[in-house]
Parts: C-alpha cells; sequence; structure tokens
C-alpha cells in the first residue's frame, strides 16, 4: 500500500491533483487523518465541514455542479438520507469489500463504515445504583425505570437509528412498545447531546444515560477536569448479551455523484481503512475500527469486551423511516 502511495504521489505532483470532502465529523482525528493523506500522496485536500443535514443539502442545491468528492457521517441514519436523496454513487473496491465486513457497509456499495461505535447504557459508579436489573434495551421501557432514564430527542440520529435497530430486530409492535415504554420513563425531557445525559447522571438527576462508548473516551480525556471526573464515574452495560448483542452504529465515507477526481476519491478512502489509519481513530477518538487486526486503544480496552449486533445495517437502514413514525405517533419528540 505504501509503494502505491508513493507512486501514486509522483503522478499528483506532475498533475497537482486535488480532493474535496464534505465531513459532518468535527474532530481532531481526522485533521491529522488528512495530513498524514497529503504527506503521503502529494493530494492537496480541501475540507468542508457542517452539519450532515446541511451537507446533504448543499449536495442536492449543487448538483452535478457540486465540487465535492466525498461525503463523510456519523450514523447510519444520515447516510441512508444521503443514499436515498440520490447524491452518492457506487463504488467498486476490492479492498473495501475485503476489508469491511457485510453488514458494515451498503448493499449496492454507496457507503462503507469507517469506524464503529457501540450504543450502550451508562450509570454512576458512585452512585450504589441498581444494574441487576437492566440487562437489554427492551428493559428501558419498563414501568420499574419510571424516572430513571436520559437520552437524546427522538429527533437525533442515534435515536432513530437505535429503534430502526429494534424493529429490525423485533417488529413493529415491539419497537412501538419500546419506544412508548421509554418516553414514560424519561428523567427530564431529551436535551443535548450524549455528554450531556452523561453529566445528568453525575449530577443524580438519572440513573442510566443510553450513549455512545467513545464519548465516555472523549470524557475521560478531556482537558476539562470535570469532564474526567465525569468520564471515569461512569459504568458501561452492554445490551443484549445473552441475545443478538449490543447495537453498533458507524461513521461511514461514501463516492457523490459529482465527483470529478473518483481516483483520488477511492484512494482516501481505502487509505480510511489502512491498520494505521484505523488506529489512529481508535487511539484519538476512542472509536471501535472497523478491522479486527488492529490494537484498540488503552481507554476502549477499559471498556471491556462485548458481543456486537451484526444484523447488517443496511437493514436496519431500511427501517429508519419507520422509527421516526413510531415516534410521532407516540408522542416523543
Amino acid at each position: 500500500m505504501k509503494k502505491l502511495f508513493f507512486l501514486m504521489s509522483l503522478c499528483i505532483f506532475v498533475f497537482g491533483a486535488e480532493l474535496n470532502i464534505y465531513s459532518a465529523r468535527h474532530y481532531d482525528a481526522d485533521f491529522e487523518i488528512i495530513k498524514k493523506f497529503e504527506e503521503q500522496t502529494g493530494i492537496k485536500v480541501n475540507h468542508t465541514q457542517a452539519k450532515a443535514s446541511e451537507l446533504i443539502k448543499r449536495l442536492q442545491l449543487e448538483g452535478d455542479k457540486s465540487p465535492a468528492d466525498i461525503f463523510i457521517t456519523a450514523d447510519i441514519s444520515n447516510l441512508n438520507e444521503a443514499k436515498n436523496a440520490k447524491i452518492l454513487a457506487p463504488l467498486k473496491s476490492e479492498f473495501l469489500e475485503k476489508t469491511i465486513p457485510a453488514h458494515l457497509r451498503d448493499k449496492d456499495n454507496q457507503w462503507f463504515a469507517i469506524t464503529k461505535r457501540a450504543r450502550i447504557i451508562a450509570y454512576n459508579k458512585n452512585a450504589n445504583t441498581d444494574i441487576s436489573k437492566l440487562k437489554n434495551y427492551e428493559d428501558l421501557a419498563k414501568p420499574e425505570f419510571k424516572g430513571k432514564i436520559v437520552m437524546r430527542s427522538a429527533t437525533a440520529p442515534y435515536s432513530k437509528t437505535l429503534l430502526a435497530s429494534i424493529f429490525a430486530n423485533d417488529g413493529e409492535s415491539k419497537a412501538r412498545e419500546w419506544a412508548k415504554g421509554v418516553l414514560a420513563n424519561l428523567a427530564t425531557a431529551p436535551k443535548g447531546g450524549d455528554r450531556d445525559q452523561a453529566r445528568q447522571v453525575f449530577a443524580g438527576e438519572a440513573d442510566f444515560a443510553v450513549m455512545n462508548t467513545y464519548y465516555i473516551g472523549l470524557l475521560k480525556n478531556s482537558k476539562n477536569p470535570k469532564d474526567v471526573e465525569v468520564g471515569n464515574a461512569l459504568g458501561i452495560i452492554f445490551p443484549n448479551q445473552e441475545g443478538r448483542g449490543t447495537h453498533i452504529n458507524i461513521s461511514g465515507i461514501a463516492l457523490t455523484n459529482s465527483s470529478k477526481n473518483k481516483e483520488e476519491a477511492k484512494k482516501f478512502m481505502e487509505f480510511m481503512l489502512t491498520p494505521e489509519i484505523q488506529k489512529t481513530l481508535s487511539d484519538i477518538n476512542y472509536e471501535y475500527p472497523v478491522r479486527d487486526d488492529v490494537e484498540l486503544s488503552a481507554t476502549i480496552k477499559e471498556f471491556g469486551a462485548f458481543k456486537e449486533d451484526k444484523i447488517p445495517l443496511s437493514e436496519v437502514a431500511d427501517n429508519v423511516k419507520e422509527a421516526v413514525k413510531i415516534y410521532n405517533e407516540v408522542g416523543f419528540r
């Protein structure tokens, strides 16, 4: 792979190749990765950041004239929205198909996972919380947890995708029952992101927060001492370990329909799945690598081993629309 990038860089310096990335990710790790790609290939990267919904709208408005070659975002619901908006193009890459398990890439090769995120239940280890009866996502909807749960709003992509995964695994009736039950059990009206839910649990405003593990990693390694205190206090419950496993969401990457630099885009997409970059994402952003031959960061190792839900994410994505409908029907905002 290094030889390939070296040979490519010689050609690029002659022709002055560029690559345009629209990204909804906003992490230090991503800037470090782009810098490494530019150094190793000589390809200049123009990096535009915004919310996923804004970038999707922009790609639709720009159409064929869009400068974007690559779209990057977290959450399968955002990738599914981009695919449905017909702004993505299929990519044939033997390397990506060989490296990424089939359940973590689009069935039509329009998006590919670059990291994994486990949606878990967090609690305060110092609060003597009884966790013995909370083992599955389904438990969150039981009456005995009334007033003890916090999670993001139903409009948040992570919330949509979690319900879509329950729909895909258990069917419509169970998904509706879950959404209704969790709504009744919320300690406070949903507000903010995962780190805000974690701070609520730390402050004693709720017993359990539904969140991603990588946010705990970011808290534990924050420059803010108060956030470090919150991160270190959190315990993790990996749900559904005796059944289908814990729900896995992803950050994904896709080629755009408007791409004028397809070869450079393909090289960057394959670069993201190299062992070096997968380790960078694990070490700096505490996301799980897609590859299973990459050593996990010390922080991720502290989370512990767990069983993953390996339902195809394309199947989960197909149920996002129904999940949104259910949230609206039960009044979960």
